[in-house]
């Protein structure tokens, strides 16, 4: 697996039909979208994939689906991270179960577990659990920074750590990982104005929200970088930020990334509840971006959800 973790993998998102039942056909006719487009894996059930706010059994069932659309053809992740110990467990249990080839885990969140404890928190999964690990910061969700110094004790202690996903936006911390921990694991983007940087310093790829709207410009960017093209993979990078700022920054992230993807006739459903759809002035805003960055739209793809 570890070999296999780097370049571009969509956090995807998951289709819900207007009664918020999960659009099994459109979730998979969209990995193939994704696969086609060139991404090395794809990562299922975690924050863009609302992951949150489905049951486990849900979980399970858009986890079963995708790891056999992609058919062994890339990788498949499994967001298995959870506030408690014991159902972030359960649910890499699960993961396992299914087929993913490693679980990507959330740091805990609404508690706020300090340096100890979540030093504890990862090894009780990883002991409990034989799957490839990928460790999950993200601060705009759960509210604090995973300290760099867990992760490179996790990754010392323990060959089943794989990887770690960092969405803090420092390349300044992104940077120390790499060079602490970066001979040892993959360390990825976990956003996406901070992908060239990020494999310019000796990062392997990156896990993006804006990867499941735009999965080729991503892709292009990584292999303009791979190739010693960087003044491509500069200017692609720019066009990667103008989307990042609007779809990620700007809007509900979950409701915006759909939004873009129904305006480029890519059927990407309704957000579960409590998010909603954007307003008309929102939508515009999306539409201005997909068209500044030279993503294809015309008034006959359809802008509302089916």
């Amino acid at each position: 697996m570890q070999s296999k973790l780097e370049g571009i993998l969509p956090p995807h998102i998951t289709p819900f039909q207007k009664s918020e039942e999960i659009d099994e056909k459109s979730l998979r006719s969209l990995v193939h979208f994704w696969l086609d487009s060139g991404c090395a894996g794809l990562v299922s059930c975690a924050s863009n994939g609302e992951g949150p706010y489905m049951t486990r059994e849900e979980r399970r069932k858009v986890l079963e689906i995708v790891v056999e659309e992609v058919d062994g053809k890339a990788s498949v992740i499994a967001g298995t991270g959870e506030p408690s110990t014991r159902e972030t467990i359960s649910l890499t249990r699960d993961a396992k179960d299914v087929g993913a080839d490693a679980a990507l885990i959330v740091s805990p969140y609404y508690f706020k577990p300090d340096s100890i404890e979540l030093f504890e928190h990862y090894s009780n999964v990883i002991n409990s659990t034989d799957i490839p690990v990928i460790v999950y910061n993200v601060p705009k969700f759960t509210g604090y920074n995973l300290d760099p110094a867990v992760v490179v004790r996790l990754a010392e202690e323990y060959d089943q750590v794989v990887g770690v996903k960092d969405s803090g936006g420092s390349i300044g911390q992104i940077s120390e990982l790499i060079d602490r921990v970066g001979n040892r694991i993959s360390v990825l983007a976990g956003t996406a104005d901070v992908l060239l940087p990020c494999l310019l310093m000796g990062g392997r790829g990156g896990v993006l929200a804006v990867a499941n709207v735009a999965p080729k410009l991503c892709v292009d960017l990584y292999n303009h970088f791979k190739q010693d093209e960087i003044e491509r993979a500069r200017q692609v990078q720019m066009k990667v930020l103008r989307l990042n700022d609007i779809l990620v920054k700007k809007f509900n992230q979950i409701s915006a990334i759909k939004d873009a993807m129904n305006q480029l006739g890519k059927p990407a459903g309704y957000p579960r509840r409590p998010s909603l759809l954007l307003d008309e002035k929102a939508r515009n805003e999306v539409r201005e971006v997909l068209a500044r960055v030279g993503l294809e739209w015309t008034s006959s793809t359809p802008v509302h959800p089916p």
